[in-house]
């Protein structure tokens, strides 16, 4: 590998780098850049490895989270790419509709400018990146990481795997498959008369046989003010990707809206669902990202990734100091972080949200005054007072307690 040169890293011979990111979207770069920020002496001793090249197609909805880019802007990255900023969102259910501001929120972005504009950045502050490099498969021993790639071996101390939704590094590391898995279908499409405006998201939850919703989004390709629009299913115990085809009913959604679906080819992908008792670490690897899991009940990742780096960060500074270092405790270390409780919330509501007590909390969100304006604005990193949040707790498990005992609830699904 070109970008590799065989280095002695404190009596350790032998290792191309002290770490290697396999993936270089937004979890692998924001590792490194969290990484660079706190233990500088490490940049010049990290690889991030990304198997295609600056700008790459990623096909994706966009939307980030202000809470995200707050994180960012504490180590000075700012990454300016044509965007289109929120600050409000619809939702819509089969309980009503609720639509709230809360000012900027956040924005929607391309991912191949997006991370191209983040790879940039990282480079500019030390940050090796080797494009055009396929991990084909990883070995690690006690003495560090061996990395099969398409330009040879790779030897490191240690390694991430960033590398999404079909991991190469998690199968390497013999972790079963995901328990929360999902399939999303996408297009980009001009307004339509339904729209909300330009500044607000729009998630339908209408549709009772969807475990899932579909949305609308404000997005910006090249110069064009376009709308990205998609179904989003997540697949509950039992059920099989082709069953509810989401190509479908994207079909059936662009007819509602006067628009013609076959003017608008699908982009399909699928997402991994963060699970708390999935590990997500082995020896000297862990995971982050979407190849650990993201919010089962939404998707949303491009945020979650880079808090996942953030965090990330924080633990390889201090494990990578030891002489010897192991990740066996990376996922007791992660679920004490904001973004490992807010993925373990996530994950207990999605097995009620989809389940039978789905209407319960619809009505929830749409009666219970300040839900949705705390979940928004929550989304957007904005502050939150403890007497706010308490009240709203309170507020919420009274409203809980009486759907109970007028509408007894039957179990959510295990998984």
């Amino acid at each position: 590998m070109a970008a590799a040169r065989r280095r002695d890293y404190g009596g350790r011979v032998g290792h191309d780098y002290e770490l290697v990111i396999v993936g270089g979207g937004p979890a692998g770069l924001s590792t490194a850049l969290f990484l660079a920020a706190r233990a500088p002496s490490l940049a010049a001793r990290t690889l991030v490895v990304e198997r295609a090249r600056y700008p790459r197609e990623k096909v994706c909805a966009g939307a980030i989270g202000a809470r995200a880019e707050r994180a960012l802007a504490a180590i000075g990255v700012r990454v300016e790419v044509p965007s289109a900023g929120f600050e409000g969102v619809r939702v819509t259910t089969g309980a009503g509709d609720v639509e709230v501001r809360v000012g900027r929120a956040g924005r929607v972005v391309r991912r191949a400018e997006y991370d191209a504009g983040l790879a940039a950045i990282a480079r500019a502050r030390g940050v090796a990146i080797a494009e055009g490099a396929s991990v084909t498969g990883l070995e690690a021993g006690g003495e560090g990481v061996t990395l099969h790639t398409s330009r040879g071996a790779l030897r490191a101390r240690a390694a991430v795997g960033a590398d999404g939704v079909g991991s190469v590094v998690r199968r390497a590391l013999g972790l079963r498959p995901a328990r929360w898995r999902a399939q999303a279908v996408e297009v980009d499409t001009e307004a339509a008369p339904r729209d909300p405006g330009r500044a607000t998201l729009h998630f339908d939850l209408s549709d009772p046989t969807l475990s899932g919703y579909a949305w609308h989004f404000p997005t910006v390709v090249g110069d064009r003010p376009l709308v990205c629009r998609g179904v989003y299913r997540l697949l509950l115990p039992g059920e099989r990707a082709g069953e509810g085809d989401v190509g479908a009913r994207l079909d059936a959604l662009l007819e509602a809206r006067g628009l013609d679906p076959a003017a608008h080819p699908h982009k399909r992908f699928a997402e991994r669902g963060f699970h708390p008792h999935e590990p997500v670490a082995r020896g000297r690897v862990l995971l982050v990202g979407e190849a650990a899991g993201i919010d089962p009940v939404s998707g949303e990742g491009i945020a979650q990734a880079i808090l996942y780096g953030q965090a990330a960060a924080s633990y390889l500074a201090g494990r990578l100091a030891r002489a010897s270092p192991a990740f066996g405790d990376w996922a007791s270390y992660l679920v004490r972080t904001s973004l490992g409780r807010d993925l373990y919330v996530r994950h207990a509501i999605a097995r009620r949200l989809f389940g039978p007590a789905r209407p319960a909390y619809e009505r929830a969100l749409c009666d219970v005054r300040g839900l949705a304006e705390l979940a928004f604005a929550y989304f957007g990193g904005l502050p939150i007072a403890p007497a706010a949040l308490a009240a709203l707790g309170a507020r919420l498990a009274r409203h809980l307690w009486r759907e109970r005992a007028s509408r007894p609830l039957r179990p959510a699904p295990s998984l």
